[in-house]
């Protein structure tokens, strides 16, 4: 991991303290909203572990996991999820 200590504790802080493991299927491309699958939780630790996995700092996997929809609102879901 490219971005050390710092950005793993801030993914878990992000995650609840989940264990990270390795990067796995990432969710594909949405053709329209009415096949769309919903993106499942796991596809969500996956895509967050690839963003700390690339980040430089913390600070860097936060603004990257913001932009890309993958930071959980305050009711607890991310806007790749809605």
């Amino acid at each position: 991991m490219s971005g050390s200590v710092e950005v793993r504790q801030f993914l878990l802080r992000q995650e609840g303290g989940g264990q990270l493991s390795g990067v796995g299927g990432l969710p594909g491309q949405r053709s329209g909203p009415a096949d769309a699958p919903r993106v499942s939780d796991d596809q969500v630790r996956r895509a967050r572990i690839a963003v700390a996995s690339g980040a430089l700092d913390a600070e860097d996997c936060a603004e990257l996991l913001d932009m890309l929809g993958l930071t959980a609102d305050d009711d607890g879901t991310t806007p790749v999820q809605r």
